[in-house]
Order: C-alpha cells, then sequence, then structure tokens
C-alpha cells in the first residue's frame, strides 16, 4: 500500500499544482471584478445596472459545469477559437465567482440595520459628514474610507465563498484539464483501487485546512479596524 502511494504521490501532487494555479488565477481575477459588477448593480444608469444585474443572474442562475462545457466549446464552433482546457477553466471559474462576490458585497451595501449588519449603510453617517467637510468627494469617500470597511465586514462571507471555490476546482476535470481530480480518476480507472481517490481527498482537506486558518486570522486581524 505504501509502496503504491509513494508512486502515485508524485503525480497527484502535479495534478495538485494544477489545482492551486487554477484556485489562485480565479481568486485574483475574479474578487477584482466583484466589486465593479457590484457598483454597477447600484448604478443610477438603467442600463449598466440592467447588464450587470443579468450578468449576475445568469452566472449564479446556471451550474458551473454547464458554464465550463459553454466556454470549452462555444469558442472553437461559433467563432473558430480554440481555447486550451486551462484558460478556459480560468475564464469560467473568474466570470463565475466574480458573480457571487459581487452578490456579497451587494449585500455588504444594501445591509440596513443602523450600522449592526454589515456593509456601507453600517458605516456611521458622521463619517460621510466628516469626509464631505474635508473635501473630499463621493468617489473618494467610498475609496478611501467607505470600501476598507465594507471589506472587512464581508471578510467571513467571501471566506466561505473561497473554501468553495477549492473544492469547485475538480470540475474542471470535465473539461480534460489535468488537475488532481482528473489525475485520480485516471489511476483508478487504471489500478481498479480507490486509493487515489482517498489520497485526493487528503490533499483537498489540507488545502482547505491552510486556507481556514489563513482567513480566520484576516478576520480577526482586520476586525480589529
Amino acid at each position: 500500500m505504501m509502496a503504491y502511494i509513494g508512486e502515485i504521490l508524485p503525480l497527484m501532487l502535479q495534478g495538485a499544482i494544477i489545482s492551486l494555479k487554477l484556485f489562485v488565477l480565479t481568486l485574483v481575477l475574479s474578487l477584482p471584478l466583484g466589486l465593479p459588477i457590484c457598483l454597477g448593480e447600484q448604478s443610477r444608469i438603467a442600463p449598466i445596472r440592467w447588464l450587470c444585474k443579468t450578468y449576475v443572474f445568469i452566472f449564479r442562475g446556471t451550474p458551473l459545469m454547464l458554464q465550463l462545457f459553454f466556454f470549452y466549446f462555444f469558442f472553437p464552433i461559433q467563432l473558430g477559437i480554440r481555447m486550451a482546457a486551462f484558460p478556459t477553466a480560468i475564464l469560467t471559474f473568474s466570470v463565475n465567482y466574480a458573480a457571487y462576490f459581487a452578490e456579497i458585497f451587494r449585500a455588504g451595501i444594501q445591509s440596513v440595520d443602523d450600522g449592526q449588519m454589515g456593509g456601507f449603510n453600517s458605516i456611521d453617517k458622521g463619517q460621510y459628514e466628516a469626509a464631505y467637510s474635508l473635501g473630499f468627494t463621493h468617489s473618494q469617500t467610498l475609496s478611501k474610507i467607505v470600501i476598507p470597511q465594507m471589506f472587512r465586514i464581508v471578510i467571513p462571507p467571501i471566506s466561505n465563498e473561497v473554501i468553495t471555490l477549492i473544492k469547485d476546482t475538480a470540475l474542471a476535470s470535465t473539461i480534460a484539464l489535468a488537475e488532481m481530480m482528473k489525475v485520480a480518476q485516471g489511476m483508478v480507472n487504471r489500478d481498479g483501487t480507490l486509493v487515489p481517490y482517498v489520497l485526493a481527498a487528503g490533499i483537498y482537506l489540507v488545502f482547505t485546512f491552510v486556507m481556514t486558518i489563513a482567513l480566520g486570522r484576516a478576520e480577526v486581524k482586520y476586525s480589529q479596524y
């Protein structure tokens, strides 16, 4: 058993590295994208508002696996542009998770409970008045005062999405990306044993444990501000 694990572990770790790259790049792209989409949903310009709302509705309302199939097959069939599995997965995961992060930010903005629930409306109105008295514009007040405090408040729900993303990277195996789940599935089919699946589960749990600790520390750190 140990000899078999030692034999397959290097290949599993190679797949895990691809999964980790997909996870990191998705976060790097989707988190910044989620904020302008969120602000677009609050826009006074109707076309922008409805465009952002439609975007969120579509990507939250359809399965991630279906979106992967759409992007993987749509570009070569309809546009004649062939995308490899890895950039297709990054594109799909990023636009999907941007919709979820946008809703988290929007919930933070619209929470109303006299400063008890969170988001922009949880910011003391005196801070707005002080900013305006110092000559800040509305956009400067949002970027320098309001948004930093809003991020502190939405860290817990963002943390939940981050943990979900770790597990969702396994869906990239459906478009033949050689991430960890795809590697494990190939070994199970080849060797007729479930050991690769158990090993993959252990690696996912390690990823989740590390991110849980890191996000917990971030939550404690930013709760002090």
